[in-house]
């Protein structure tokens, strides 16, 4: 019965430290130090498309409160502004598109459309789905991307802007910038008109619906306005608007995530050596917790042997139950200092938050105010590009 027991025990130790472990779905794993594929010669605007990339989705926290880590919301929702703004840029850089704009969730007339879902983000690793898919709703990308970093790495400091997930962002470019160039000059020609139609159709159904057929969440292009046609040339215009608009929202974001880079790395820094004083405190309780109860184990085979009554044996029992007692005691101090951690990056979650600003803009000498969240926001911004598009039509958008 003892021989069965001590060929347990090591199964028994290796299930334990297996508890808390999980399995995540096919992901690329994004290294550490990702080159950013930049343009060698300035491409032709004819072959450029404009890139919108959505606030992300933030996702959801984990269910198991350990495996939370007193993550919040809060910073979720931060975050989903932040991210993007950090894709935006990166890829701006590389040359290869058009104008690259930071959009609200589920704004139509994008040429190509970025969208992403926070799925981990604790300071020490990102992982994000990200798919894109053109203005035709062929979808280009759908894959999830995972970044790691030591501690350690927030120690060193780094220059401003130069996030510590970098890497992911670059990978995405990289991705994105190989599918671009293996589209004929047609096909872009066709994303874009159908971007435009689209937006057309989403502010004037009645008179642009017919421009292009559907099926499903495919577009394919069915004719083009006339030549000079006046009431596309208005949409035009009114679409010219919405640009600048949205020009202006990104001000606001760029501004938001100058405002945010600091104070959001000194938390993922923070929170990182908290998590990793976690991690050091909650090894060093299993390994006493084990040599507890090795310990008594221990004990426990010499009575069973029949050598108790030995005063040598004796000795060795009592004193291996008293140390293993006294590590098993020890290690679950050491699981009740955890708590003290836990608590701390909960206070760091808590004192960070984000309210969206009020934002105030004219059209045609009259002052408008959008207020609620970015998306809030943008949604009353084309509910007024519809009121405008029907007063210069004479409310004649479906004639």
């Amino acid at each position: 019965m003892l021989e069965r027991l001590y060929r347990l025990i090591p199964f028994l130790i290796l299930l334990a430290v297996m508890q808390g472990c999980s399995t995540m779905g096919p992901t690329r794993n994004v290294g550490d130090k990702v080159l950013l594929d930049k343009v060698v010669v300035e491409l032709p605007e004819a072959q450029l498309l404009d890139v919108w990339v959505e606030l992300f989705n933030p996702g959801k926290l984990p269910e198991d409160e350990d495996d939370a880590m007193g993550l919040s919301m809060d910073i979720r929702e931060a975050e989903a502004r932040f991210l993007p703004e950090q894709l935006r840029a990166t890829l701006e850089s590389t040359g290869y598109w058009g104008a690259v704009r930071l959009v609200p969730r589920g704004t139509a007339g994008s040429e190509l459309l970025v969208q992403g879902t926070i799925v981990e983000s604790d300071g020490e690793n990102l992982v994000l789905d990200i798919r894109a898919l053109d203005a035709t709703g062929k979808e280009w990308l759908s894959r999830t991307y995972r970044g790691e970093v030591e501690y350690t790495r927030y120690r060193r400091g780094g220059q401003a802007g130069d996030d510590a997930f970098q890497s992911v962002y670059n990978s995405i470019a990289n991705d994105l910038a190989k599918l671009r160039a293996k589209l004929k000059q047609e096909e872009t020609t066709t994303i874009r008109r159908i971007a435009s139609l689209r937006f057309a159709s989403d502010l004037a159904p009645e008179a642009f619906n017919d421009y292009l057929e559907t099926d499903g969440d495919r577009y394919e292009l069915v004719r083009l306005p006339a030549a000079g046609d006046p009431m596309y040339r208005r949409v035009e215009a009114i679409r010219d608007r919405d640009f600048l608009l949205i020009d202006t929202l990104n001000g606001h974001y760029d501004n938001f995530t100058r405002e945010m880079e600091q104070p959001y790395t000194e938390w993922r820094k923070a929170r990182s050596q908290e998590a990793a004083k976690l991690r050091e405190l909650e090894r060093e309780a299993m390994k006493r917790k084990i040599l507890g109860v090795a310990a008594i184990i221990g004990a426990i085979a010499i009575e069973a042997a029949g050598n108790g009554n030995n005063s040598s044996y004796s000795v060795l029992r009592d004193s291996l139950v008293l140390g293993g007692a006294y590590a098993f005691k020890t290690g679950m101090d050491k699981s009740s200092e955890t708590g003290i951690h836990r608590d701390a990056i909960v206070e760091l979650d808590e004192s960070f938050s984000v309210e969206a600003r009020p934002l105030v803009v004219d059209v045609e000498g009259e002052t408008h105010e959008l207020t609620g969240s970015a998306e809030q926001q943008y949604t009353k911004w084309r509910a007024l590009l519809k009121r405008i598009y029907e007063s210069e039509t004479g409310g004649l958008a479906g004639s």
